[in-house]
């Protein structure tokens, strides 16, 4: 296992120089970056070429990996919103004034040093950084290989901001791109205080399975919509087709589609805009019937056992029918990832038993799952979707990157 020791030291030791930055500075930096990464776009996109030359552009991953001007001018749009946010570091979140006079204040304090693990998504470079730094986190990334290049280009730029700025640059760190320094990451005991796992679900469950360090699980996502006998047609069409062909790739999108059988006669209507992008459906026999001749033949085959619970990354889609909102629930419950699930429904009773009964971390009604997004919930850009319950859940922004700690003070008090 390579010995990355000194580069993990070098970062727990700038983590404790973000402490003694006032929020000024920091939003500075994060500014700073954000006008650079336009300004120097056309070197970003030059290396992003480089790995996207060595990726078949058939692989649903190839548009996770793309950048191009415009998702790099977003990026920079989303480090402006970071920093115009307030810091959540000293948040004062309780206090209590004991009977003896000792005061206990419980206050947010960073984690310290972060660990990301993440795929062929180099925007996530940008994201990890600007969501730390604002929360006086040191990052410790490693990119997967298949981004190699532009991970390279991205912190490079961000370590020039932070030298001029007369910051230290091991606040942000890219480890090299092989599996030796994925294996030492979650083995720095001591140096990483948490590790972030970003991307497929056997990423997630490789971290898990191999850290010694507190892991929080984000990304993989089985996400599905139940269209309800109560559902609207003219709210479902747009909302199932947003969900799946949105971004293919991106771990909100609709992965299988459940169907009232007393709503069958309308399948047809609610799938017909899918095959516009050749979305394959992979329909249990119930709904297969209902759609055989009113969906292309090439798009259509029976679903097997391996069709549900398959996030699919893909322009590919599971189609379930069932008898009763029960068995809806049933069925997530069986196969969701408990990232998002939603509802078509204009039954408020209907809606009210999808939302206390599926459990995921988020739960939609008449709403797309393409929202599940920390910028689309108002955080600035996140660091990932929690798909577990301890700490964190959900979209994980600023507030979610700290931990807390009590302040306690007295006056020479001391315990009988």
């Amino acid at each position: 296992m390579k010995n990355l020791n000194e580069t993990f030291e070098k970062a727990l030791a700038a983590s404790r120089t973000l402490n003694l930055l006032s929020e000024e500075q920091i939003n500075r930096v994060l500014l700073a970056v954000a006008d650079a990464a336009v300004a120097d776009a056309d070197r970003i996109l030059a290396e992003n070429r480089k790995d996207l030359a060595r990726m078949d552009p058939q692989n649903p991953i190839y548009d996770r990996l793309m950048l191009t001007r415009e998702r790099i001018e977003g990026i920079a749009a989303d480090m402006r919103n970071v920093a115009s946010l307030r810091s959540p570091v000293g948040e004062e979140l309780a206090q209590t004034a004991r009977p003896n006079g000792m005061t206990i204040r419980k206050v947010r304090v960073p984690f310290g040093v972060i660990g990301v693990i993440y795929e062929a998504r180099p925007n996530v470079t940008f994201d990890v950084f600007a969501l730390c730094f604002k929360s006086s986190n040191t990052c410790v990334l490693k990119g997967g290989s298949d981004a190699k290049d532009s991970n390279e280009a991205i912190i490079g730029l961000i370590r020039n901001v932070l030298r001029s700025e007369g910051i230290d640059e091991n606040v942000a760190t890219l480890l090299p791109a092989d599996r030796e320094a994925t294996a030492a990451l979650l083995n720095a005991h001591g140096y990483v205080d948490l590790i972030i796992p970003r991307g497929s679900s056997s990423l997630i469950n490789f971290v898990r399975e191999n850290a010694k360090i507190p892991v929080i699980e984000t990304g993989a996502g089985i996400c599905h919509t139940y269209f309800d006998r109560a559902g609207d047609l003219g709210k479902g069409v747009p909302i199932v087709f947003n969900a799946k062909t949105r971004r293919v790739s991106v771990c909100n999108a609709l992965d299988c589609l459940i169907v009232h059988a007393g709503r069958l006669d309308d399948l047809p209507a609610l799938c017909e805009k899918l095959a516009t992008k050749d979305v394959v459906i992979y329909a249990d026999p119930r709904s297969y019937e209902a759609l055989k001749g009113k969906y292309p033949d090439t798009l259509l085959a029976p679903a097997v056992a391996e069709s549900f619970g398959t996030e699919f990354m893909d322009y590919k889609m599971a189609l379930k029918t069932v008898d009763s909102i029960d068995e809806a629930v049933a069925h997530v419950t069986h196969y969701s990832s408990k990232h998002s699930e939603a509802i078509v429904t204009e039954d408020s009773a209907a809606a009210t038993q999808y939302q206390l009964s599926v459990d995921a971390a988020c739960v939609y009604v008449n709403v797309s799952t393409a929202f599940t997004d920390g910028a689309q919930f108002g955080m600035g850009a996140e660091i990932g979707i929690s798909t577990q319950k301890l700490h964190a859940r959900g979209p994980m922004a600023l507030a979610e990157l700290c931990s807390y700690k009590y302040l306690i003070e007295g006056n020479g008090q001391t315990r009988p």
